[in-house]
């Protein structure tokens, strides 16, 4: 009896320390709250490091349809971060659906796509030693984007789609996004306007040709962008005044939510922001997104040890160098530049038969000097998204939900 007692009143103290929590507009903080030893600097410091959080909750009615509600910590999508490699997926879909409105015939994803250089600062392209055909082409580019976040790929559907083109549609379709420069190549914004020729082939007959295109606007920004305390010039000129982001690409968090929804889940979007993709290409996109690399045929990336499972896997995985369970996939955009740190995930446990969807961002740059190369990614920006990644995984793994949800769609067949 005594014992009996002695584990009700342990049971009791238990519940009094931990609190059910809440699901209200403070529920993601008092998540973190009760992990002090984890999340207490990004608590303390949220603001310096610019964190930014949505965890979105998905349940089922009794015909499988999803319905979302959101959850927020810090969030304003009006304060500037930069999206790095994020911005690879709303071009992917823009290339996507660009090459499905063309409706020419013998023209796909597939077709061999090549590009002169016609102006400064381009870079032409004949071949792809990474692709089976040897051959570069949208789907190889998209490929390579999602599985391992490759940045040349990105420019060659940016040559695709021209800048104007590009800002015009995701405007048109409701998303508030800029789209202004090539990726880790620094170009003049006279350049970035100007994108190369591009000429699609089969068996030696054109069957497409694509003239340079200008975007003869500028895309005058809405308003002057400036961060940190300074950067360094040609990488060795320290200039000690904040570092211009003006005329650099801007997401936001809230608006990546929104892309990542529009892909996995077009129903629940509105008609104007979804995609015009057949569904064979929606597929596609979200088969290479959630490969693990080494599962890839072409190209192959088994044999780099620098490619594991977690790489471009930020939120729940970190930096761990772990197989992934086979029981989950990770849907997924991440970027990382300047110190900035993002991960945009739709997450699946299918034998838990979970799925929720999570967004963060953070800024590891701690001294406010851009270009210095000094930024806290292993200290303070992998463990953050690991740890958040988890801490939201648990919750959901205690979540009740009226309805089990079917979560086939998203099973998907991989290269091997």
């Amino acid at each position: 009896m005594k014992k009996i007692i002695g584990l009700l009143i342990l049971g009791w103290a238990v519940t009094v320390c931990s609190p059910r929590l809440k699901e209200n507009q403070f529920l993601v903080e008092n998540m973190m709250k009760g992990r002090p030893s984890q999340f207490r600097q990004i608590l303390k410091n949220s603001d310096s490091l610019e964190v930014q959080i949505i965890y979105t909750q998905i349940n089922r009615d009794s015909l499988n349809q999803p319905y979302f509600r959101s959850f927020y910590f810090n969030m304003d999508s009006t304060k500037y971060f930069y999206p790095a490699s994020t911005v690879k997926l709303p071009m992917v879909l823009l290339a996507l659906e660009k090459i499905n409105h063309l409706q020419i015939q013998g023209l796909d994803k597939f077709t061999p796509m090549f590009h002169d250089s016609v102006y400064s600062g381009q870079v032409s392209v004949r071949k792809d030693s990474t692709s089976q055909s040897g051959l570069p082409s949208i789907a190889h580019y998209v490929k390579k984007i999602l599985l391992v976040s490759d940045n040349d790929a990105y420019n060659r559907l940016y040559e695709f789609m021209g800048q104007e083109a590009a800002n015009t549609i995701l405007k048109n379709k409701g998303y508030n996004i800029r789209i202004l420069h090539r990726l880790e190549r620094p170009l003049k914004p006279d350049e970035n306007r100007h994108t190369e020729a591009v000429r699609f082939e089969k068996n030696d007959s054109i069957i497409f040709s694509q003239p340079m295109l200008v975007n003869l606007d500028s895309i005058k920004p809405p308003r002057l962008v400036f961060q940190g305390n300074g950067y360094l010039k040609n990488g060795t000129q320290m200039i000690n005044q904040p570092f211009d982001f003006t005329y650099k690409n801007s997401y936001s968090l809230h608006e990546q939510q929104e892309i990542l929804k529009a892909i996995l889940f077009p129903q629940a979007v509105d008609k104007k922001k979804r995609f015009n993709i057949p569904e064979a290409d929606r597929k596609f996109v979200m088969q290479y997104m959630s490969q693990w690399p080494r599962e890839a045929k072409f190209p192959t990336y088994s044999k780099d040890k620098a490619y594991r499972d977690a790489y471009c896997k930020f939120l729940y995985f970190g930096k761990t160098k772990r197989q992934a369970p086979t029981t989950m996939r990770i849907f997924n955009k991440v970027g990382d530049a300047y110190g900035y740190m993002i991960d945009n995930v739709y997450f699946v446990d299918f034998k838990n038969n979970i799925e929720f969807m999570l967004s963060a961002v953070i800024n590891t740059n701690i001294n406010g000097i851009y270009n210095d190369g000094i930024y806290a990614y292993q200290t303070l920006g992998y463990p953050f998204m690991r740890n958040l990644g988890r801490t939201i995984y648990h919750y959901e793994k205690k979540r009740k939900r009226k309805y089990k949800p079917d979560l086939s769609e998203f099973k998907l067949t991989y290269d091997q």
